[in-house]
């Protein structure tokens, strides 16, 4: 299932570090890796549409695993 979602990049220290998208709602998704560098930059806002995928596991494990398809940069700080 697809999905658009609102929020913030940030970069997790977790193991060897994640990216994640805190939604606006203050949902944390982890961003699944491979993502486009220009979306993974920390602390800019972002619309990202991708697909929750259940069928991974991460060590990181703090939230659901965002696989991107497409991203908008709403704006950069």
């Amino acid at each position: 299932m697809s999905i658009t979602v609102t929020g913030k990049i940030e970069r997790r220290q977790l193991g060897m570090g994640t990216w994640a998208l805190i939604s606006d709602e203050g949902v944390t998704y982890e961003i699944l890796k491979g993502a486009d560098k220009e979306l993974l930059k920390a602390g800019q806002k972002a619309k990202v549409t991708g697909q929750v995928r259940e069928d991974i596991m991460t060590i990181a494990m703090i939230g659901p695993v965002l696989e991107v398809k497409s991203f908008e940069v709403l704006s950069s700080d």
